[in-house]
């Protein structure tokens, strides 16, 4: 074998060696991914309708002319598509997150004959395919629990039930790096259990809530099959529905501005938490030296 040869094998077959081509690979797949995203961007500002040939700027299909009514502003199946997904994305918010730390924390606790199994069954939403999902709560609701109407009722306890499990997982994390040590020593001090879990344990467990917040926002808003499953009328459609049913037809750049507003949204969702991550970070001074100082409050 050549010098050269050897030189090349050993660059190639040295795991700890400096990554040569990891960032031109990363570089590649970013770009594979982003430029499609990049296109329907561009042209949801296209003054024409064309969808492929430039005409010029113009932001017609966000906020065009009520006479045309083919804006996202003024078309009605946009609007009502953009305000459900908003819709149902608070809500789940607002209530998968709470039931998935508590969850977490309940399982993270329990000592018992039935703690595996529990935790077993937490993890099924996680690796069950999004379609056969969407297929057991439209058979549940269809048949079982039919006093839930489909539409909006529906599709939010569907987000919820498949978003509590990404709650878990994110929480269990942060419980877990944590301990319990400081709520022992809260209780130790005099605190009862519930003093201690809202006043020690919940304020470390803020970077896991304002993760899971982000996360489960984020999954909801850009969930397709479920919403699909479990849409009732036009009043229940969603972004994501919204831009599958007119892509298959003849798609109006409108439906370019809607897709382009919902990954500004998830975006700005998830730039939210993280600005309100370092804000809280700094208050909580490291979090740990901030649950020592809270500890110390108690007395016996």
């Amino acid at each position: 074998m050549s010098t050269a040869t050897r030189s090349v094998s050993s660059v190639l077959t040295n795991a700890w060696g400096k990554p040569r081509y990891l960032p031109l690979v990363t570089a590649l797949y970013v770009l594979w991914s982003l430029i499609p995203v990049g296109i329907a961007i561009l042209f949801s500002f296209n003054a024409g309708r064309s969808r492929s040939v430039w005409q010029g700027f113009a932001t017609r299909w966000y906020v065009g002319t009520p006479e045309a009514a083919e804006s996202v502003l003024y078309d009605q199946s946009l609007r009502f598509a953009l305000a459900q997904s908003l819709r149902l994305a608070l809500l789940t918010m607002l209530v998968a997150t709470p039931i998935g730390v508590a969850l977490a924390i309940g399982l993270a606790r329990w000592r018992g004959r039935g703690a595996r199994p529990s935790n077993l069954l937490m993890l099924i939403p996680l690796v069950t395919p999004e379609i056969v999902m969407g297929v057991a709560l439209f058979l549940v609701f269809d048949n079982l629990y039919d006093f839930v109407p489909f539409g909006t009722w529906a599709q939010f306890l569907g987000h919820v039930t498949f978003s509590i499990s990404f709650v878990v997982i994110i929480v269990r994390g942060r419980l877990f790096a944590i301990g319990r040590d400081y709520e022992e020593a809260a209780m130790d001090l005099g605190a009862t259990p519930w003093e201690a879990m809202r006043r020690v344990l919940l304020p470390l467990l803020a970077p896991a809530l304002l993760a899971s917040f982000a996360i489960v926002f984020a999954i909801s808003i850009d969930d397709f099959v479920i919403s699909q499953f479990l849409v009732a009328g036009a009043d229940s459609v969603t972004i994501p529905v919204r831009l599958y049913s007119g892509a298959r037809l003849a798609p109006p750049p409108s439906l370019n501005a809607l897709a382009t507003i919902l990954m500004a949204v998830t975006i700005g969702a998830i730039v939210i938490a993280g600005l309100l991550f370092k804000l809280l970070g700094r208050r909580l001074g490291g979090g740990e030296g901030s649950a020592l100082e809270t500890v110390g409050r108690f007395e016996i």
